[in-house]
């Protein structure tokens, strides 16, 4: 345990920032989730396929700009969910 108080500071911030990105990357998970259930679906709704994506897109984009990803994982992430949305709606 700290004894130091910029220590014990650090400690709690470490924490809160785990936290929130802990969450910030299970919503970008859920996201790309929901665009692949979609892609797979028997019925196809292109509109709501592209939304779905979009909105993946938007998560890795700003993911990448508060740090919580590299820009080149968030690239890939991007790269790779088109590739499998493009090979599913063929």
């Amino acid at each position: 345990m700290a004894n130091i108080k910029s220590a014990k500071k650090r400690i709690l911030t470490a924490e809160r920032n785990y936290q929130r990105n802990l969450a910030f990357k299970s919503a970008l998970k859920t996201a790309v989730k929901n665009v692949l259930v979609l892609a797979q679906a028997k019925e196809k709704d292109q509109d709501a396929i592209k939304s779905a994506l979009s909105k993946a897109y938007k998560l890795c984009d700003k993911a990448a700009s508060k740090g919580i990803l590299h820009k080149n994982t968030a690239s890939r992430k991007k790269s790779r969910l088109t590739i499998a949305v493009n090979k599913l709606m063929a």
